[in-house]
C-alpha cells in the first residue's frame, strides 16, 4: 500500500512540474492507446470473423464471373477494409496533436519564465526553474507519446492493409 501512495505522490510532483498542459496530453495519450488497444483487439477477433464471412459469402455464390459478382466481390472487399480501417484516422490525429500540444506547454512554461524575469529580473535562477521545467517536461511527454503512437498506428496501419489484401487474392473471380 505504501509503495501505491509513493507512486501517486510521484505522479503528482511530475505533474505539478509540468503545469496544466501535461494533464491534457496526458488524456491524449490515454484516448490514443485505448484505440490502440480496441484495434488490436479487433483484429484478433472482429477482423478475423468478418473476413471468414466475406470468404464464405463470396464461396457460397454460384456466379462468380459475372460484372454484378466483381461488384458484390467489390463491396465485400470494401465492408471489410472499412471496418479494418475503422479508428486509425482518429489514432493519427491523436500522434499528430501529442507534440503540438506539448509545443503549447513549452509556450506557456516560457511565458512563464519571462513573467518571473520580468517581475524578479534576470539574477532568480531558482523562480524561472519552475517555468523551464513547465517547458521542458511537456514537450518530453508530448514526443515520446507520439513516438509511441507512430509505431503502433503503422503496425496497425500495414496489418490492416496486409488483411484486406489477403482477402482480395482469396476471393477468387474463376469458379
Amino acid at each position: 500500500m505504501y509503495t501505491i501512495i509513493e507512486m501517486l505522490e510521484s505522479i503528482r510532483d511530475f505533474r505539478e512540474l509540468g503545469g496544466d498542459v501535461l494533464v491534457l496530453i496526458a488524456w491524449t495519450i490515454f484516448f490514443m492507446w485505448v484505440l490502440i488497444i480496441e484495434r488490436f483487439i479487433f483484429f484478433r477477433t472482429g477482423l478475423k470473423a468478418r473476413i471468414r464471412e466475406a470468404f464464405e459469402a463470396w464461396e457460397a455464390r454460384p456466379d462468380r464471373k459475372s460484372w454484378e459478382a466483381a461488384r458484390i466481390r467489390e463491396a465485400m472487399i470494401s465492408r471489410v477494409s472499412q471496418s479494418a480501417n475503422t479508428g486509425l484516422p482518429m489514432i493519427k490525429t491523436l500522434v499528430a496533436l501529442c507534440p503540438l500540444l506539448g509545443l503549447l506547454g513549452t509556450v506557456t512554461g516560457m511565458i512563464e519564465v519571462f513573467d518571473v524575469m520580468a517581475v524578479t529580473g534576470t539574477g532568480n535562477a531558482r523562480s524561472m526553474a519552475s517555468g523551464v521545467s513547465k517547458a521542458t517536461i511537456p514537450t518530453m511527454a508530448g514526443m515520446v507519446g507520439a513516438l509511441s503512437g507512430v509505431l503502433f498506428a503503422t503496425i496497425l496501419e500495414r496489418y490492416a492493409t496486409r488483411e484486406v489484401q489477403l482477402l482480395e487474392d482469396e476471393l477468387t473471380m474463376d469458379h
